[in-house]
């Protein structure tokens, strides 16, 4: 069973989509050493509450950060799952990888 059986081909493109934006990759890049409240990920990125929530919103659904909820406050933290899934993906694709050599076309 290769990997993309087991988990489906849409998470894995929903995975890469959400890592496409700068934005959340800079989410990401913040959350490598502890897990922050969204205040602080606000404060630090300077952007607005409803961008932010946008781009997290985006980040749990595809399940890339988790979520903790303290009071009225909400915290993320990585997923190291989910991102262990798209690298696996992607190891898994370049294994797969047979360079033929180059055809040549005939007029």
């Amino acid at each position: 069973m290769t990997f993309t059986q087991i988990h489906s081909q849409e998470t894995i493109i929903l995975g890469f989509h959400a890592l496409s934006d700068s934005i959340r990759m800079e989410v990401l890049n913040l959350l490598r050493t502890r897990e922050l409240c969204v205040c602080e990920i606000k404060e630090i990125l300077n952007i607005p509450q409803s961008k932010l929530s946008f781009h997290l919103k985006t980040l749990r659904e595809t399940g890339l950060v988790n979520t903790r909820q303290q009071g009225k406050w909400t915290y993320y933290s990585i997923n190291l799952s989910q991102l262990v899934a798209l690298e696996q993906y992607l190891s898994e694709f370049r294994r797969s990888i047979v360079l033929l050599p180059t055809r040549i076309c005939e007029p």
